[in-house]
């Protein structure tokens, strides 16, 4: 059960919200100075506010557990702006909760 404004619960990840990630995926990089090789989604929270902002789990690695959590802002359409990476955390693992940072 979500609450009102808040986040909902963890989901699992959908081609739309790949999608996402894959839009974030250089503002990661850029800031990390690294080059993820493997960059899927997981799962995904969201939140409806003016825009949507998402906590997406996203795994960097096809053979082991390491993940990203992302935290990620998408305006309204008639914005025409793109997603962008608000935050995130590094040194997740699969099995780390999707929680609000």
């Amino acid at each position: 059960m979500s609450v009102p404004g808040g986040y909902t619960e963890s989901k699992p990840a959908t081609p739309e919200i790949q999608k996402i990630v894959d839009q974030v995926k250089s503002q990661l990089e850029e800031k990390e100075n690294v080059t993820y090789e493997f960059f899927k989604a997981v799962e995904f929270r969201r939140q409806v506010v003016a825009g949507t902002n998402y906590l997406i789990k996203v795994s960097v690695s096809n053979s082991t557990d390491e993940c990203v959590h992302l935290r990620v802002f998408e305006s309204l359409p008639h914005e025409n702006k793109g997603p962008s990476l608000t935050a995130y955390q590094t040194g997740k693992t699969k099995h780390d909760p999707l929680t609000y940072f």
